[in-house]
């Protein structure tokens, strides 16, 4: 199991419209009206009502992926629902884009990108042998130097170091990390659209101690989360990203 993305949100139910009603998440029984959370196989998605400071772009997660058997079904839906296709704008001149669909030649399948609400870049790939009609599928980073967020991510995070295609990559149970340079600055993720990825771990105490042995300092230590039947730490990677460490939330992932 991955964990989860926490995500600043002007309207709870403007979100809960793409990430449910859309592309195919369930809502779960957490939440209030000020808090949401859409459950996908992998992975949940919680909407907290704030308005963020700014979308994914300019951060150190430019886009968050999720996979589909049939990604030109996924994406007449999207567009049906009223979110904008932004495939040939978030792509290099360099790569074709036919009917808002991108052909990857180095990963052997399509792609498209959408926003959606709050500035949220969202990209779609196509895994015909995926059993699910959506699930999560990378976190693409923008970093600042890519061979040091990668070495990061491996040693703190226990990430499996590889490669996606052409891109740097690295491997988790259930999600992938990958990794291009950024065109320009970026920005951590606090606050922002995408105000924190999660990661749901075995021993979050055995890994707390792990990164503290490496300088890492929590900015929030070992609590429980009574309505999650969790408990949870967080973390700030060196270039910004926000990082919560949750033991037991695979609990909410049942239907």
């Amino acid at each position: 199991m991955f964990g989860h993305h926490h995500f600043n949100v002007t309207a709870v139910g403007e979100h809960k419209s793409f990430f449910a009603d859309t592309i195919g998440g369930a809502p779960v029984g957490v939440g209030t009206s000020e808090t949401q959370a859409i459950r996908f196989p992998n992975a949940l998605v919680f909407l907290r009502r704030q308005t963020p400071t700014g979308g994914t772009k300019g951060t150190t997660i430019n886009h968050i992926a999720f996979g589909a058997p049939d990604i030109r079904r996924m994406v007449d839906r999207v567009r049906a629902a009223g979110y904008p296709i932004v495939t040939r704008a978030e792509l290099p001149a360099s790569f074709e884009v036919n009917a808002d669909l991108c052909y990857m030649i180095d990963q052997a399948t399509y792609v498209a990108f959408t926003m959606a609400p709050d500035e949220t870049k969202v990209e779609f790939i196509e895994i015909p042998s995926q059993k699910t009609p959506v699930a999560v599928h990378h976190i693409h980073f923008a970093a600042p130097i890519v061979p040091d967020m990668k070495a990061w991510h491996v040693k703190a995070l226990g990430a499996t170091p590889g490669k996606r295609g052409n891109f740097e990559a690295a491997d988790l149970p259930c999600v992938n990390l990958t990794y291009s340079p950024a065109a320009s600055p970026v920005i951590g993720t606090r606050g922002r659209s995408l105000d924190h990825i999660g990661f749901d771990v075995m021993d979050l105490e055995g890994l707390c101690a792990k990164l503290k042995g490496m300088g890492v300092t929590l900015n929030r230590p070992i609590a429980p989360v009574p309505a999650l039947n969790a408990t949870a730490a967080s973390i700030t990677d060196p270039w910004g990203t926000d990082i919560e460490l949750t033991e037991g939330l695979a609990g909410c992932y049942a239907a």
